[in-house]
């Protein structure tokens, strides 16, 4: 059903606190809906935002172990170590 406005009844925005046919209980009950609607879309940004952040981290801890795997990797100073020590058991 429409009214008169061509607007249907419920897009319609109401001021509860200026409505005057609700009883106390129904402006309770519209500003608890209203603060649970706000807490769910809060939740929402807050979510997308723990799950970007969450992969960042992730990418970071990573990369910070695949750069360690490569630098150890390089190291050639071990041996170069063992070399020596099996040269001087040769000599020995």
């Amino acid at each position: 059903p429409r009214e008169p406005g061509g607007e249907a009844p419920f897009g319609r925005r109401i001021d509860p606190s200026r409505e005057p046919g609700l009883s106390p209980q129904q402006r309770q009950l519209m500003a608890q809906v209203e603060g649970a609607q706000r807490q769910r879309a809060l939740q929402r940004r807050l979510r997308g935002r723990n799950v970007l952040l969450a992969l960042g981290v992730g990418a970071v801890a990573f990369g910070i172990y695949g750069y360690t795997f490569y630098a150890v990797s390089q190291e050639r100073f071990l041996d170069e170590l063992e070399q020596e020590a099996e040269a001087a058991r040769a000599r020995a």
